[in-house]
């Protein structure tokens, strides 16, 4: 199969069942927050609001979209993309997977709702500086821009979470005059109808959400696994014909030859350079050529690296003050890079099938230590109806958006975060648990630089293993 070797094959096989595991685990440790409002509130039993959330989060994978999954695949270096070593690809995704797993069964174990968005950021991080370590690498280390926009995502969501849940719960107070809702539950009996369905909507909404963000940390780790390890069948979108890519190469090299090479530093002139290079080699893989079949399948990865330098080097050129260029051309080379990314950035439906069953079927397995945690230890009281809708809803909204723009959000913190407002909301700051909050806190707080340092260590002794 892909004409790989048979221990490669099989190393393939290990990766992607590690990604699964990883899906799974990311099932039953954050899919937990969902439900643990319609158990703890008797909405539904158990078993019900558990097989429901995994069918929402099933759905919500398929309906995501890719932009967080690229996100997550561009959080590492360019040139660490652009390696057809099937080892060192082997040895990169075997590194993030192990750390981010290490680290979501050891906070699971202990009921500490840590996060797997973090888990897996930090493992890819640390693999990125690992990298930078090795005398391929040239120095380059990290996309630090976009995983600066990745950590101001992570880091506002919970603190806009707690705010919008004191908020919500005000206007809850504010305009529902059915006090019901801000009572406990009674423990045997389910809630009126109306609030049956409130937490209804809002668990399936927070369990669509996370499919379509969570789901796409999956399909962006798998699509690495692919791209490493079988360059040649993955490298680009196989629906759509390598040729294509022709006029949007011109386009591009209309614009650069557009840029005054005397106005430029050194060093973007050496930028241009590379760039120019990079539309060389394709002009070279194109040149007469006028069927795909006579386009041999290895130069799919050679195609693939170009496409990568060129976006990577032309937005970093385009940035500087001293390229003067007008607006119509800057949007016609925004337009041609979008159609050029196309090809590079998809996931054929299969892999969106393997993480949404992943992500549903470890939803309904060992999901009981989270909801105690959710519904019992961070506040000091029993979560009321009120507490449960307004925490979900905030949290669903607050994921929703980040899946809007293509950034990652971690469910844990966001719910976590939210409950805790609305315990605030409720009866003060004295409301909330400070053992259970210091433990959340610390387990956030040490995540990514325990999955950093993990997987890097992890990557280092791996590439040393096979040279």
């Amino acid at each position: 199969m892909f004409g790989l070797e048979p221990h490669v094959l099989l190393l393939l096989g290990v990766c992607l069942l590690a990604a699964c595991a990883f899906e799974f685990v990311n099932g039953f440790h954050d899919t937990a927050n969902a439900v643990a409002t319609v158990i703890y509130t008797n909405t539904l039993r158990p078993w019900v609001a558990v097989v429901w959330s995994a069918f929402w989060n099933f759905i919500g994978v398929f309906a995501g979209g890719i932009g967080v999954a690229m996100s997550i695949v561009y959080l590492l270096p360019v040139e660490s993309l652009v390696d057809s070593n099937v080892y060192h690809g082997i040895a990169m995704v075997g590194a993030l997977i192990i750390g981010a797993i290490i680290w979501n069964v050891g906070t699971w174990y202990y009921g500490i709702p840590a996060s797997s968005s973090h888990a897996l950021i930090g493992s890819i991080l640390g693999v990125g500086i690992a990298f930078s370590l090795l005398p391929e690498s040239r120095g380059a280390a990290v996309n630090w821009g976009k995983a600066g926009e990745t950590g101001i995502a992570l880091l506002v969501g919970p603190l806009l979470g707690f705010a919008l849940t004191i908020g919500m719960m005000f206007l809850f107070k504010r305009f529902i005059r059915n006090k019901a809702i801000f009572k406990e539950p009674h423990k045997r009996k389910p809630p009126p109808l109306w609030i049956r369905l409130m937490l209804i909507v809002t668990c399936t909404l927070v369990s669509f959400f996370h499919g379509s963000n969570d789901g796409q940390k999956g399909v962006g780790l798998i699509m690495l696994i692919l791209i490493g390890i079988v360059p040649s069948f993955f490298a680009l979108d196989q629906s759509k014909n390598p040729l294509d890519l022709r006029a949007s190469l011109a386009q591009v090299e209309q614009v650069m030859s557009r840029v005054n090479r005397n106005e430029l530093s050194p060093a973007d002139q050496k930028m241009l350079a590379e760039i120019q290079v990079q539309t060389a080699d394709m002009d070279r893989i194109f040149a007469n050529t006028t069927r795909i079949e006579d386009l041999p399948r290895q130069t799919r990865f050679e195609i693939r690296r170009d496409i990568l330098l060129i976006g990577n080097r032309a937005k970093k050129l385009l940035a500087s003050e001293k390229v003067s260029l007008s607006t119509a051309d800057r949007n016609t080379y925004d337009g041609a890079i979008k159609e050029m990314k196309s090809f590079t950035d998809y996931a054929p439906w299969w892999v969106l099938l393997m993480v949404s069953v992943s992500l549903a079927a470890g939803t309904m397995i060992g999901w009981q230590r989270i909801v105690k945690t959710i519904g019992e230890r961070i506040g000091k009281e029993h979560l009321s109806y009120a507490q449960g809708a307004s925490s979900e809803l905030v949290a669903a909204m607050m994921i929703g958006a980040s899946t809007a723009v293509g950034l990652p959000s971690s469910t844990t913190h966001v719910l976590t975060s939210s409950i805790a407002g609305s315990m605030v909301a409720s009866r003060g700051v004295k409301n909330v648990n400070p053992g259970m909050v210091r433990t959340i806190a610390l387990a956030w707080v040490l995540t990514l630089p325990v999955t950093m340092v993990l997987s890097g260590l992890l990557f280092l002794l791996f590439r040393a293993v096979i040279g």
